[in-house]
């Protein structure tokens, strides 16, 4: 890997790479809006990860839209710097944000397009020189997509590509000494690379999503709607995906609850709108399900079965989306919290049901989670809402009658809180967070004053 002072001088001499960087995302931002290679990538992600068409259309629609608003001067406008006057005449403070050099990139199999896209875009503009590791289920489409920004113009040698196990990416990782590292993926494997890499490390690992549905009860059919998908797409293998709905007692008296298992119902193997899990086999998940319960209050509110009649191998996953029931009061006992937070990568969500006075339970449980990436307040009482957000701090939140969980864009920020290694992703505080750093230059020219002695030593 190139040392971090020959990347900053290129950086520093090349101003050109910021206009070839805005043509490149140009290029390939009307590539991928033709029919034909979107539906090439489209069908592609769908060979390597189980997604409806719509579902893995949506990666690359979100990714040439980013491509798109990063194209032109756009890039250059990343690297903006400050000036600040000094205490005295000559002296200034310049403000940049600077590269950190050779970079490595860590991305999952549930996003095989959007994320690696998105994050080595945002590392090549602020001047960095990436090595690029997919997960190698699916790293065939990131393959197929680098040749696309080759076609574009992108030099060869800008981008290491490397397709190997996680053992020997954590060797490459120890030898190589990259400045910063991004990792995507499972809050476990973060945790162990942030100590083997000394914490020169940003992560959007995954999170124990919540829902709150407000006492506001309107728009039944849309709310049900928003919370099968949240919950059910992709088979429930997104970071974002609704973990837990805390749902107040007035919607536990509507339609909800049927109104969200019919359309759980209504997902098939055909069409992958429901498919294999990748990471958690399907004894495990039914395990899981009856280690639920046991809780005392629990049931099954739909689901809970393995799926039939499929050749899906037997070291995946592979049931019916499922609900679990369980009583706030028990989630917050200490016996059980563990096991209700607990991320299953899969269509699994717990439901719980709270009353007025028991608000400040829902917010006690949202504190105790470790993991602060997506959520939703489902409502459109504003003091409610203000209540909510004051005293949460999940990073990407949506709030009103039309919040979800999953389904970001690229227009705004995605990623976690209350976390100093956070990263996010899309926009442009994301990459400047993620991809630079602060550097201060002071120019201190002078003039000295004519009449100047040296001081008496202090």
């Amino acid at each position: 890997m190139e040392s971090p002072s020959s990347v900053s001088l290129k950086w520093m001499k090349e101003g050109y790479r910021y206009l070839m960087l805005g043509d490149i995302s140009a290029k390939a931002a009307h590539l991928l809006s033709l029919p034909k290679i979107s539906d090439f990538f489209t069908k592609l992600i769908q060979r390597v990860s189980p997604k409806s068409y719509q579902q893995a259309y949506g990666e690359v629609y979100v990714t040439q839209k980013f491509l798109e608003n990063f194209s032109g001067d756009q890039v250059r406008f990343l690297a903006r710097s400050f000036a600040v006057p000094g205490n005295h005449l000559g002296q200034q403070s310049h403000g940049f944000r600077w590269p950190y050099g050779p970079v490595a990139i860590i991305t999952p199999f549930n996003f095989p397009l959007e994320i690696p896209v998105l994050q080595l875009m945002g590392a090549l503009y602020m001047g960095n020189k990436p090595v690029l590791k997919v997960d190698s289920k699916v790293s065939i489409v990131m393959e197929k997509m680098l040749r696309l920004l080759h076609e574009c113009g992108l030099p060869r040698e800008d981008v290491d590509f490397i397709n190997c196990d996680g053992n020997t990416m954590t060797k490459l990782l120890l030898e190589a000494k990259p400045r910063m590292t991004l990792f995507t993926g499972s809050s476990r494997i973060a945790e162990k690379l942030a100590v083997d890499l000394k914490g020169r490390i940003k992560l959007e690992d995954a999170g124990f999503d919540w829902k709150i549905l407000g006492p506001d009860v309107q728009e039944v059919d849309y709310v049900a709607w928003v919370c099968d998908h949240d919950a059910y797409a992709c088979s429930g293998q997104k970071c974002s995906a609704q973990s837990i709905l805390f749902m107040h007692e007035n919607w536990g008296r509507s339609p909800l609850l049927d109104t969200i298992k019919k359309h759980a119902a209504r997902r098939q193997l055909d069409d992958l709108t429901v498919g294999p899990v990748l990471t958690v086999n399907t004894e495990a998940l039914l395990l899981h399900k009856n280690k639920l319960l046991k809780i005392p209050g629990s049931k099954l509110l739909f689901g809970g079965k393995a799926l039939t009649n499929h050749s899906i191998p037997a070291i995946y996953g592979a049931i019916e989306p499922t609900a679990v029931f369980v009583p706030l009061e028990e989630i917050l006992k200490d016996d059980n919290y563990e096991l209700v937070t607990k991320e299953i990568f899969g269509p699994f969500q717990i439901v719980t049901e709270y009353k007025d006075n028991q608000l400040p339970m829902v917010l006690n449980a949202l504190e105790k989670m470790h993991a602060h990436l997506t959520a939703a307040v489902v409502s459109n009482d504003v003091l409610f809402l203000q209540e909510v957000i004051g005293k949460s701090v999940n990073g990407t939140t949506y709030v009103g009658l039309r919040a979800r969980t999953t389904g970001a864009p690229q227009n705004h920020w995605f990623g976690p809180a209350g976390d100093p290694r956070g990263a996010g992703i899309g926009t442009p505080e994301a990459i400047k967070l993620v991809w630079s750093c602060h550097r201060e230059i002071i120019y201190d020219v002078g003039p000295i004053a004519r009449n100047w002695q040296i001081p008496r030593s202090t």
